[in-house]
Formats: structure tokens, C-alpha cells, sequence
């Protein structure tokens, strides 16, 4: 059975139409919490970012869970990590994020988590699915089970205070100069105030929402502003975050950027001669590049790739044993901390080696030097050109041009109706041209 509603990450799509509509939100609210009631009196978090529709789709959501008897607890504008941790420290039943993360604002997203804070697996997702299409009625609660909706004041104050405690004892930030990007999204003031708390002299830029501007020319997505703060303010580093804080990216006080692969690398190497890596390695997806993994065999280490989605690194991360993984895009899991991508969480974790070095970040943050890649977003509208049989026949001509040495992933994008097209390889001219070809017969099977 194919997912009609859910894609990498739980339910994406425009505001306020199908299936981001109020009258469909709440029949999902009703699915889900059917689905996680267990009898007693359940309780479901919910935590947003800050797009406009999130007012709406935080109301339509809650009206469906308490219409099947779970207590609702609102959080506020949190990161996507703050749910995860929040639904543990609450003991919910069900955890859920309203973001489109790195999506402009006309987009939103329901990321929802299991009481030990992880996200659905594919299984449970189809049954929701299966359940929000049948008859809802019969799960509807008598008039005196209905539930209650309460608003969690220091949710903020909670999780400032469990992302310090990721960090030694005595660890501080004393005389470093950062500048932090929070994407004018759901970090605005949970970032900022956890780097002052921790000694740091902060520069606070994209901490001004306004339920419009969300990841608009700011955040990780977006990263030439802090490049340019940077080095305006002679930082020793530069932070951005993206619209829920999920992932990071990292820009070095030359102005250089450090994406999600060389951060998996250091805080890699820097566990392991601590004593602290399991599994032998890390776990990345199909995207990230050759030259990480090549690293890591330098280094008698293992790269385990997994689909492109941070729960699917975070289920390969379980079944390898290891407790460092992510993304090249910026998504970094620690479990040792979190169940989920936690930008602010791996930005400390960089923090940490750099102070344990004791040199600038563009000496401890770039351990290897990057194949070159090119990838392109090719949209699309209708069937999947990528079940064309011409479409097929230039994949596989442009497999074979590579050989061993490159690699090629095409795959449909989970959050947007575009195919991405990605080639790695030592030559970039011919990556280059393997990319444009395939591109190209996409755009016509699109057109």
C-alpha cells in the first residue's frame, strides 16, 4: 500500500489545503490519537514553529485529539527536539511537531513521535493512514471523556536547560564570539539564550518572526547572511539552524561553510578518542558524500548509509549499535541525547572538540576534502518520471559512464513534488554532464 498523506516525514504540504485543510487535520488528530490511546487518561504534546498557519492547524489538531479523550499539552514555538525530549519528560503518549522545517511559510508539517520519542515507523503510519479513511465516529469520546487542553509554560526554560546539560560539567563558552542564524524560526529564543547561558558573546540574527519570513533568505538553507556576519563581527563562529532546529550548518571564522559530513566526521573522531563512539562508525544516508566515507575507512571506521530521512539513519543507527549518525544536509543525531535531529544539541557537540583542540574552527572542522557533487531539483507534476522507460534508459546510461568511480542517486523528494538528481565523482566535469543529461530527460517526461 502506498502513503496517500505521509512522506519522509510525517504529513507536508501547502496551508490549508488537503491534507493540511482544518476538517482533514482533525480527522487526523482523531486517527492518531485512536491509535495511541491506551485506556487511561493519554496525553499529547504538541509543539510548532512559527508559520502563521500554525495557529490553525495547532487548533484543528487538538480539537481531533481531544474529541477521542487524550489530554493535550501546547507547547509553543519549540524545536522539533524539544518535542521529542518533552513527550519523555511529560511520559505522553504522543508527541507532535508542527513544521515544514526547511520549507518557506505557505508550507507546513505534522512530525509526529511515539511515547519514547521516536518517530512513526512506516507500519504505523499506514495504519493511521488506513483508519483516517474509515468511519471515525466510533472513536469519538462520551461527553464527560472528553479531553483537555493545557498550555506548558516553561517548555522553552525545559529544553534550554536539558540542551546544557549534553555539554561537561564545567564546559563554557567564555571569550568565544558566535553568531547564531535561528531561521526566524522555532530557536528565535531558545538558541540565543542557551549559548549567553553558556558564556558565549552572542550575535543574534533571523530571531524576528513574523509567520512569514521562516527560513526567507536565512537559516541553514540560507546561509550566506551568517557568512557575512561572520566575518562583518570577526566571529570564531558562525551557527544557522533551520525553520524547526533540526539540523545545522556551521560556517568557520574564515567564512567557510562545514555542512552535516564534516560534522558527523568530528564529532566522530572526537567521541572515539574519548572513549565514547559505538558501532564501529556512523551511520549517513545515499546523499552524503564519497569523500566521508572514504575518510572514515582511513580512519577504521565504518559509514552505513541509510534512505535519505533522519528516521530512517535513527532506525539504522539502532540495528548497527551506533550512537552517532545524520545527514549532509545538517541533520545530526546524537542518541546518547536525543531520539532526533538536534541542531543546537550537534552545534555544542562541535563546540566541544574545537574548545578540546584548542584551535579555530577551520582547522578542526574540515578533516577531509569533498569529491565533488552537483545535484539539481528537477519539478514535477503527475506520475513519476522516473518510472519512464527513457527516463530509465538515461539512468542507466549515466551508471554506466561512472563505473566505480562516482556515484549516482535520483530519487523523488519526500517533502516537494520535485526529483532530486545527485552525482558524486573525482571528475567534475563528467558528474557534471551526467547530472544536466539526466536532468534533462526529466524536465521533458515533466513537461
Amino acid at each position: 500500500m502506498s502513503r496517500k498523506y505521509f512522506g519522509t516525514d510525517g504529513v507536508r504540504g501547502k496551508a490549508n489545503v488537503t491534507p493540511l485543510d482544518p476538517e482533514t487535520v482533525v480527522r487526523l488528530g482523531m486517527a492518531v490519537g485512536a491509535t495511541f490511546a491506551n485506556g487511561h487518561r493519554s496525553r499529547v504534546v504538541i509543539g510548532k514553529d512559527t508559520r502563521l498557519s500554525g495557529y490553525m492547524i495547532e487548533q484543528a489538531l487538538t480539537a481531533g485529539f481531544l474529541s477521542v479523550g487524550m489530554d493535550v499539552f501546547l507547547l509553543g514555538p519549540v524545536p522539533t527536539p524539544g518535542v521529542a525530549m518533552l513527550t519523555r519528560s511529560l511520559r505522553a503518549d504522543l508527541g507532535v511537531m508542527l513544521s515544514a522545517s526547511h520549507n518557506p511559510y505557505h508550507d507546513n508539517g505534522i512530525k509526529f513521535f511515539g511515547p519514547d520519542g521516536e518517530k512513526l515507523t512506516d507500519e504505523q503510519e499506514k495504519r493511521i493512514e488506513v483508519l483516517l479513511e474509515s468511519d471515525l465516529s466510533r472513536y469519538a469520546a462520551a461527553p464527560d471523556r472528553l479531553g483537555r487542553a493545557t498550555r506548558i509554560e516553561d517548555a522553552r526554560a525545559r529544553y534550554v536547560e536539558f540542551v546544557k546539560r549534553t555539554v561537561p560539567r564545567h564546559f563554557g563558552l567564555d571569550g568565544l564570539r558566535v553568531v547564531i542564524d535561528c531561521a526566524n524560526g522555532a530557536a528565535y529564543k531558545i538558541a540565543p539564550l542557551a549559548l549567553w547561558e553558556l558564556g558565549a558573546e552572542v550575535i543574534k540574527i533571523g530571531i524576528e518572526p513574523n509567520g512569514f519570513n521562516i527560513n526567507d533568505g536565512c537559516g541553514s538553507t540560507a546561509p550566506t547572511l551568517l557568512q557575512s556576519k561572520v566575518m562583518e563581527y570577526r566571529a570564531d563562529i558562525g551557527i544557522a539552524l533551520d525553520g524547526d532546529a533540526d539540523r545545522v550548518i556551521i560556517v568557520d571564522e574564515k567564512g567557510a561553510i562545514v555542512d552535516g559530513d564534516q560534522i558527523l566526521a568530528l564529532i566522530a573522531t572526537h567521541q572515539r578518542a574519548n572513549g565514547r563512539l559505538r558501532g564501529d562508525g556512523v551511520v549517513a544516508t545515499i546523499m552524503s558524500n564519497l569523500g566521508l566515507e572514504r575518510f572514515m575507512r582511513q580512519q577504521g571506521l565504518t559509514l552505513y548509509r541509510s534512505q535519505v530521512g533522519d528516521r530512517y539513519v535513527y532506525q539504522m543507527m539502532k540495528e548497527k549499535g551506533c550512537n552517532v549518525g545524520g545527514e549532509q544536509s545538517g541533520h545530526v543525531i546524537l542518541t546518547d541525547y536525543n531520539t532526533t535531529g538536534d541542531g543546537l544539541v550537534a552545534a555544542l557537540q562541535v563546540l566541544v572538540a574545537v574548545r578540546a583542540r584548542g584551535k579555530p574552527v577551520s582547522e578542526v572542522c574540515h578533516l577531509f576534502e569533498p569529491v565533488p557533487q552537483v545535484m539539481t531539483n528537477v519539478p514535477y507534476a503527475g506520475a513519476n518520471p522516473l518510472e519512464d522507460a527513457a527516463v530509465r534508459k538515461v539512468i542507466a546510461e549515466a551508471e554506466k559512464r561512472l563505473g566505480e568511480q562516482g556515484r549516482l542517486v535520483i530519487r523523488p523528494s519526500g517533502t516537494e513534488p520535485v526529483i532530486r538528481v545527485m552525482a558524486q565523482g573525482d571528475d567534475e566535469a563528467l558528474i557534471a554532464e551526467v547530472v544536466e543529461s539526466i536532468a534533462e530527460a526529466v524536465r521533458r517526461k515533466a513537461a
